[in-house]
């Protein structure tokens, strides 16, 4: 107890104690705090002098305090205390902007001596010089980026010798630049073979440039052998996976030709790849030699199959259709006795080189020993209404398995989507059981006309017309579509002939109107076919094949045929019993078997097929 004023009052000293010991605490907190406030300000207030100050010595021309300024900072950033977690990004942006404020001033001299042929002043050399690695660095990349442009074809040698002249002597590159510039007449030498490289890079032609850079490899040392080195390991690292998609395509697409060609190149580049040499076994396992053919090469046409019988020759029975069309079940038969007779379908287009558009030339024909050429011919697959209604497929479309079927309605008035309806699915299918059958993944030509559709769509305004004249004819309700509509015909359409030209196949024309084109004037001419180049061509893109209407073909040298080869058609299919081709002024002709009803029953295809074993039983005439 101690008296206070009069009171007694109790003091209990332990808890004072502590009491006065928080406060002491929490007052050399806070001056520890405030001591570290202010080192830090200091520390900060610093390093915003830093920049001030190496801009000054720079315009003073004291490029040894300038680089004193730089080394200092950047030595305190290298030789921080390990366990020291500061921020440093204050210290790396004031690094980033002294090297940025240097090299501004650098590239200003670089571009004045590549372009204007200037010789450095005095200053220059001693601000070159005198900031040491922070400008030697920047200049010894940029005299070795100019050996590689050198290389490449982007700068001329009278150039490179005098941006040399002016450097190549500064103390902090000299240890550089003169080993570089003693390969400048190496690098001349190789110039040629690096630049078709480099040319053959850019443009994908992977394989190609391998060739070149490993041949540059193995004729040069120094400057030249390490820069062809990494770019054949960039080319390497580029090239790996579209080459192994495009050999995948290959393979899936039964072109095992072409795919062992490239996995034989990719497996020397890539030697310890197990994917590559897996898939190349599985193409070299479908392939056999190849040799030149001499001799006939036969050429089949089709119109669109009969895919109901009983709608073309009971329920609708029409002449026409007996007499022009084929039945599913007859081809079928067909494509399995020119398998059995050693037939293989080929590319016409690979018999001739349409590189120059003045002449052709004629090509070796290649193919598998054993075999005997083939082209198939699916003439005027554009699918009217009349064929709709006996029988025959009235569009071709996708299925789930993005495989191309024919839509036709049977006789109980279902609408049947399948390969086995038209003769695509069916060749289609018969190249997957029998990949021999075909050279490389070939499949046939499909001849397009547009006055009433494309492959059964309506794709242009101009089509409707015809379209619903021919409904009105056979008692159908015409259509009234949209400029929507028609847009979404056209994407389905070219998504079609997407599918079928990237399996194999082969667009050609057989004129817009499948007109008799050898009874037509050339203004007739020149209407079908900007009519056809604009409507059909324009989904196809570029085709070279016309199929001739009822072969009803013109001769080379007539004005109307002059004009159709200028536009572009240069091989040409007429008709013909048996097997003839010629190559004329600038155009590779062929005469093409006509199979239809009437010519299984009149034409003596026996070195083809036997009639009796091909003919559909279910067709009213006898064979």
């Amino acid at each position: 107890m101690m008296e206070f004023g009069g009171h007694s009052v109790s003091i209990d000293k332990p808890r004072s104690m502590g009491m006065w010991i928080m406060i002491g605490l929490g007052i050399a907190s806070l001056i520890a705090m405030f001591a570290v406030m202010i080192f830090v300000n200091k520390d900060t207030m610093k390093l915003a002098g830093v920049m001030p100050g190496f801009n000054e010595a720079l315009e003073k021309h004291d490029y040894t305090e300038a680089l004193s300024m730089y080394r200092d900072l950047n030595d305190m950033i290298i030789n921080r205390d390990p366990g020291d977690d500061s921020d440093l990004s204050a210290e790396y942006e004031i690094l980033t902007q002294m090297e940025a404020k240097v090299n501004e001033r650098v590239t200003k001299i670089e571009e004045k001596i590549r372009y204007e042929r200037y010789t450095p002043t005095q200053d220059d050399i001693e601000f070159l010089e005198g900031l040491s690695e922070l400008t030697g660095a920047r200049m010894t990349n940029w005299l070795t980026g100019l050996c590689e442009e050198f290389l490449r074809g982007t700068i001329e040698k009278p150039t490179l010798m005098f941006i040399f002249d002016q450097l190549e002597n500064l103390s902090n590159i000299s240890a550089a630049a003169r080993p570089l510039r003693a390969e400048i007449d190496q690098i001349e030498l190789s110039r040629g073979d690096v630049q078709s490289a480099e040319s053959l890079f850019a443009e994908g032609d992977y394989i190609e440039a391998v060739k070149y850079y490993e041949y540059v490899i193995s004729t040069s040392e120094g400057f030249v052998n390490e820069f062809a080195i990494k770019r054949l390991e960039d080319c390497k690292t580029e090239m790996y996976d579209p080459m192994m998609e495009i050999a995948d395509h290959m393979l899936d697409n039964f072109q095992y030709y072409s795919a062992e060609t490239l996995l034989s190149d990719l497996a020397r580049i890539f030697p310890d790849d197990q994917i590559i040499q897996s898939n190349l076994f599985m193409a070299t396992s479908n392939t056999c030699p190849v040799s030149e053919y001499k001799g006939s090469v036969e050429v089949i046409c089709v119109k669109p199959l009969i895919a109901d019988t009983t709608v073309a020759f009971e329920m609708n029975y029409s002449a026409s259709a007996d007499s022009y069309y084929l039945t599913v079940s007859e081809f079928r038969a067909i494509l399995e006795s020119l398998y059995a007779k050693n037939y293989c379908l080929i590319d016409p287009t690979s018999m001739v080189d349409l590189n120059d558009v003045g002449f052709v030339t004629a090509k070796e024909i290649m193919i598998p020993q054993g075999k005997k050429p083939l082209v198939i011919i699916l003439e005027d697959f554009s699918y009217t209404v009349t064929r709709s209604k006996l029988g025959m497929c009235q569009r071709l479309v996708l299925n789930d398995m993005g495989q191309v079927c024919g839509e036709y309605v049977n006789a109980g008035g279902q609408t049947i989507v399948s390969r086995n309806s038209e003769a695509i699915g069916i060749l289609d299918a018969f190249v997957e059981e029998h990949p021999d059958f075909s050279f490389n993944g070939v499949k046939g030509v499909i001849s397009l006309t547009g006055y009433q559709s494309i492959l059964g769509y309506v794709t242009d305004v101009d089509q409707v017309d015809d379209r619903n004249n021919a409904l009105e004819a056979a008692g159908m309700t015409p259509i009234d579509l949209s400029g929507a509509e028609i847009e979404e015909n056209r994407d389905t359409v070219i998504s079609i002939i997407e599918k079928l030209t990237d399996s194999g196949w082969i667009m050609a024309s057989s004129t817009y109107g499948f007109i008799n084109a050898n009874h037509c004037e050339l203004p007739t001419i020149q209407n079908d076919t900007e009519k056809w180049l604009s409507q059909v061509g324009s989904v196809t893109g570029p085709v070279s094949i016309l199929v001739y209407p009822n072969g009803d073909f013109i001769r080379g040298s007539d004005p109307r045929c002059v004009y159709l080869k200028d536009q572009g058609f240069r091989v040409f299919f007429g008709a013909g019993p048996s097997p003839y081709y010629t190559y004329g002024d600038n155009y590779l002709y062929f005469d093409r078997c006509m199979l239809t009803g009437d010519t299984l029953r009149n034409v003596d295809y026996s070195r083809l097929f036997n009639k009796e074993e091909v003919y559909d039983a279910k067709r009213k005439k006898s064979a």
